[in-house]
């Protein structure tokens, strides 16, 4: 057998034999007989989804580094930050419930001489934070709107409020209107030791709610109905006719239920946008437009034509029809489920010759073929 009749039948088996998204042996520059292999991508990276259940909290600690720090539990956070040091200092407390509550990862960021919107902007480059918890924030005044605006202008996390401590149903007060928030009534009780208890904003362990509600089903399922752990008591009883007065104002109670604990029983965000107004639905269009922006990161140092639109739209498509199949979106077909457009009805010259690539991603996370809409764009570098 000649050289060329091996190379010949090496480059027929290989590519015969060869799985996955790659070609072997797409050409040949044979120096001597062997095996050569080059590995060419024919098919687009998986997405991967972001993470949903990290933390950041805010507020005073005894101790500890001024910068964000990860924390993993709660012998941790003692050991870096502190312990209690006052019944009126909640962050330990909230830390403390958010463990209890199935929260595996937390940043902890120290809050020196009030300063909020420093601590904030520190942790705007953390990528894999999803809440965002300072406990009794509309006690501060402005710090509520600072919360909340820091949230919607990244629009890759969600923030937790607190109602005030001590008030009334009928008297209680709520931050702004915002689809990336949530507030919670009312507060509750703690053990601090084996003879003190004590009263502190919920927002802690409701984050580790959500963690575990994340982590068990998927941040598609609303995290209610739901027993909060390390609880003893509320500071105020919800009747079921008060809590038909409370929720429609988009006010999240914890409520006490004979032989089933004290559990969460709301999942309403501060909007009322209907498309916006469960916490479920606002938190899994979070995690699918983070998921894709940067799962589609790849793009922009490549030319914005056709060919690119068309692997970032099977990549786009690949990634929702898991998503699908994973029950977190809505349809007995993709069809019902998704869609997604990529193309000249999405771009215009301008954004072509400006390198600008949009996506335009339609979900059903509610009802089948009711889609939310949204836009997913990166800006192409110029060869």
């Amino acid at each position: 057998m000649d050289d060329v009749a091996l190379k010949t039948l090496i480059a027929t088996n290989i590519h015969k034999k060869g799985g996955g998204n790659c070609l072997a042996m797409s050409r040949f520059n044979f120096r001597t007989p062997g095996v050569y292999i080059e590995e060419v991508q024919i098919a687009p990276k998986s997405i991967e989804g972001v993470s949903t259940s990290t933390t950041a909290f805010f507020g005073e600690t005894q101790k500890g580094p001024d910068a964000p720090t990860i924390v993993l539990s709660w012998a941790q956070f003692r050991q870096i930050f502190g312990g209690y040091y006052g019944a009126d200092k909640y962050l330990p407390f909230a830390i403390e419930g958010f463990f209890a509550n199935g929260g595996q990862k937390c940043y902890v960021c120290r809050v020196i001489n009030g300063d909020y919107a420093a601590a904030l902007a520190n942790t705007e480059q953390i990528e894999d934070i999803s809440l965002v918890y300072s406990p009794n924030a509309q006690a501060t005044a402005g710090l509520a709107d600072l919360i909340i605006d820091h949230c919607e202008r990244l629009r890759n996390r969600f923030a937790i409020f607190d109602s005030m401590k001590g008030q009334e149903p009928a008297d209680v007060t709520k931050p702004r209107e915002s689809c990336f928030a949530a507030l919670y009534y009312p507060w509750v009780y703690v053990r601090q030791n084996a003879n003190t208890k004590v009263v502190v904003p919920s927002g802690g362990h409701i984050a580790g709610v959500y963690a575990r509600v994340d982590n068990q089903w998927g941040v598609n399922k609303a995290p209610a109905n739901q027993e909060i752990k390390g609880v003893t008591g509320l500071e105020r009883s919800i009747s079921n006719l008060q809590q038909q007065t409370l929720n429609p104002r988009g006010i999240n109670c914890i409520r006490i239920f004979v032989g089933r604990g004290i559990r969460v029983w709301g999942a309403r965000t501060l909007s009322i946008d209907s498309a916006h107004k469960y916490i479920n639905v606002k938190r899994l269009l979070i995690y699918l437009e983070q998921s894709l922006t940067r799962g589609t990161m790849w793009a922009v140092f490549e030319p914005n034509n056709q060919t690119m639109w068309a692997k970032v739209k099977l990549q786009v498509e690949n990634f929702l029809l898991q998503t699908w199949k994973d029950g977190k979106l809505q349809g007995a077909k993709p069809q019902e489920a998704y869609f997604v457009m990529c193309d000249r009805t999405t771009m215009t010259q301008n954004d072509v010759d400006s390198g600008r690539l949009i996506v335009q991603v339609g979900v059903a996370p509610i009802k089948p073929a009711e889609f939310i809409i949204f836009r997913v764009s990166q800006t192409t570098v110029k060869p």
